[in-house]
C-alpha cells in the first residue's frame, strides 16, 4: 500500500512540476521551441477544460494555478481513500 501512496505522490508532484515549468517557459521561450511544444502536449489537454470555465483575465491566465490546486486535491483524495481501504 505504501508503494501506491508513494507512486500517487510521485506522479502528482511530477505533473505539478511539468505545469510549473511550462508556465514559466511560456514567458521566455517561443511557442515553437521543441521543449515548449513537448511540455505543451502534456499540459494543454489538462488546461483546456479549465480555460473554458475560467478564461484569462487580461494578460493573466490562472488555469495553471487552478490545475495545480486540482492535482493536489485529487492526490489527497486518492491517498485518503487508499488509507481508508487498508
Amino acid at each position: 500500500m505504501s508503494f501506491l501512496i508513494w507512486l500517487i505522490d510521485l506522479l502528482a508532484n511530477g505533473l505539478i512540476l511539468v505545469v510549473l515549468v511550462e508556465a514559466l517557459l511560456s514567458f521566455v521561450v517561443p511557442p515553437w521551441h521543441p521543449w515548449r511544444r513537448a511540455l505543451n502536449r502534456v499540459v494543454e489537454p489538462l488546461l483546456a477544460p479549465i480555460r473554458r470555465v475560467i478564461p484569462p483575465v487580461g494578460a493573466f491566465d490562472f488555469s495553471p494555478l487552478v490545475l495545480i490546486i486540482l492535482i493536489g486535491l485529487v492526490r489527497q483524495l486518492l491517498i485518503r481513500l487508499l488509507l481508508l481501504l487498508y
